[in-house]
């Protein structure tokens, strides 16, 4: 799997702040994201615990689910069939 998902969840909270259940619930997105193979095919890259926390750090500001959703925006505009990875609620 590209996606290690405890390191994950670790680095986003290290880096972007966030809740526990909220880190979860957008590594769960990134697994279901990198399990559905759109990301490969549209950038042609794998999607990694680094690309991840990389294409979050460019988001404007925002705990880790406000970054997911910002860089799913991106995404959804350049690409399309984005929209159904983004983040809409979580336990706090």
């Amino acid at each position: 799997m590209s996606i290690e998902p405890g390191r994950l969840e670790v680095r986003l909270r290290r880096e972007f702040g966030g809740t526990m259940g909220e880190s979860r619930v957008v590594v769960r997105q990134a697994v279901d994201l990198s399990d559905a193979g759109r990301y490969g095919e549209d950038v042609g890259a794998t999607l990694t615990n680094d690309v991840v926390v990389e294409e979050l750090a460019d988001a404007p500001s925002g705990t880790p689910a406000d970054r997911w959703n910002w860089w799913m925006g991106a995404l959804e505009v350049a690409y399309g069939g984005y929209e159904r990875f983004g983040v809409g609620r979580y336990r706090r």
